[in-house]
């Protein structure tokens, strides 16, 4: 018997790491969606923001909505996550570089086989073509940090070997491809746009000449608050996206919130993409800035509890999906059609053991089932197959794994709604 459980235990450890053959069939489960927001929020778990009192609205929106007790982001850092949510894939980047903007000589990750690490400081080349990308183990003693006890990915006990056929792209390719939308909304992106910005404050940039700018004042670099960071921008980092061939799928997809053609502005008109990927800036999001101030200040000691963190900085974070939440349930593309909100958090911060890489979501759509409370083992790959199967888009890398959950609990129609209009077809 003992042998027997080892023998189950072992199998569904590979069965994590089943490559996918780049992009699958379309996956069952989801009823067909119109748009989808998928709210991102910073590095910190499950356990930090359920049952915090400086999270009042999330922790009430979660037990109101749909959400799941038992989901996990995948590795670490951020940028890792940002790309496997929208990728399937880490594409062999295990860091939080800047990219190596609209350089048509360097060689992808996924060409040369190898990994970026946090322990270098290599721009990323621009990710296109089909290879190999990362594996992310259970533990891992090479990338934030060397040697035990290292930072846990996923759950520690599960892990993803190297897909040998990952294809360098996202689901906003899979949109323009199928005539449909998308759009990166990023808050405090400059007004000249995304191109070759790395970190930007809202109007000055890694691009700005501040001493020219700002004559007299002395001000430098060092003194811009990264509140925009190319890293939770992960359609900046793809070749086509970079070089904006195809209109559809370029830098112009990208909006700050504010503006003409921002998030707030498409919320008011109703014309919204098929998909908005949304990142509050780095005070916003509960990421944090140690030079921004007390409110935005990041936690004095991040270990995966509530000890250590900044309250300050929790309950700006939970004002603004509160903000946004609202914001999208008051847009007339609310009532257009099947419609979700994904309020969705990166990682765990360097999570070491005992704590894991958990995290929070929470699955919000205005035709279907609330208060669902799913204890289905989820990643981020399950949300990117479930999006993709709302979407009749194909899987996409690892999204194909045949251990990739689709949420068909958190997405579910309501009871007798056959069509998935909203309404009870049976009364």
């Amino acid at each position: 018997m003992k042998n027997k459980l080892v023998l189950v235990c072992l199998l569904a450890l590979s069965l994590v790491g089943t490559a996918s053959a780049q992009e699958g069939a379309v996956s069952k489960g989801v009823p067909h969606l119109d748009h989808v927001f998928v709210i991102m929020m910073e590095n910190h778990a499950y356990a930090q923001v359920i049952g915090n009192p400086n999270d009042p609205f999330v922790n009430k929106y979660a037990k109101s909505v749909n959400s799941t007790r038992n989901y996990f982001a995948v590795g670490h850092p951020s940028l890792t996550n940002y790309l496997e949510i929208v990728g399937g894939s880490n594409f062999g980047v295990r860091d939080d570089n800047s990219p190596d903007w609209h350089n048509a000589l360097c060689t992808p990750n996924l060409a040369s086989g190898s990994v970026s690490l946090e322990s270098t400081a290599t721009p990323i080349c621009p990710i296109y073509g089909t290879g190999t990308d990362a594996a992310t183990p259970a533990i891992d003693t090479s990338n934030e940090t060397t040697g035990p006890p290292g930072d846990i990915d996923i759950n520690g006990t599960l892990f993803y070997i190297a897909n040998t056929n990952t294809v360098g792209k996202t689901i906003a390719d899979q949109l323009v491809a199928a005539g449909r939308t998308w759009k990166s909304y990023q808050e405090s992106l400059p007004p000249t746009g995304a191109d070759g910005v790395n970190t930007a404050d809202g109007f000055f940039s890694n691009l700005s000449n501040l001493a020219t700018a700002l004559p007299g004042e002395g001000q430098t670099q060092s003194n811009l608050v990264a509140l925009y960071a190319v890293k939770h921008n992960p359609f900046a980092y793809f070749q086509n996206v970079q070089q904006g061939t195809n209109p559809n799928l370029s830098l112009n997809n990208m909006a700050d919130f504010e503006g003409q053609n921002g998030l707030f502005a498409d919320l008011s008109s109703g014309h919204v993409p098929t998909f908005s990927f949304i990142a509050p800036n780095q005070c916003n999001d509960q990421h944090g800035r140690s030079n921004a101030g007390p409110v935005c200040e990041s936690d004095p000691s991040d270990n995966g509890t509530l000890l250590g963190l900044n309250p300050a900085l929790m309950y700006r974070g939970d004002v603004t999906v509160q903000l946004l939440v609202t914001a999208i349930h008051k847009s007339p593309a609310w009532k257009d059609g099947n419609n979700a909100i994904v309020v969705v958090w990166d990682e765990n911060d360097y999570s070491v053991s005992p704590t894991t890489n958990q995290v929070v979501l929470t699955v919000d759509t205005n035709y279907g089932v609330q208060g669902v409370q799913s204890n289905i083992f989820y990643t981020h790959f399950s949300l990117l197959k479930s999006i993709e199967a709302g979407f009749e888009l194909p899987c996409l890398n690892h999204a194909c794994d045949s251990a990739t959950n689709v949420m068909s609990d958190l997405f579910a129609r309501g009871k007798g709604d056959r069509n998935g209009d909203g309404g009870d077809d049976g009364r």
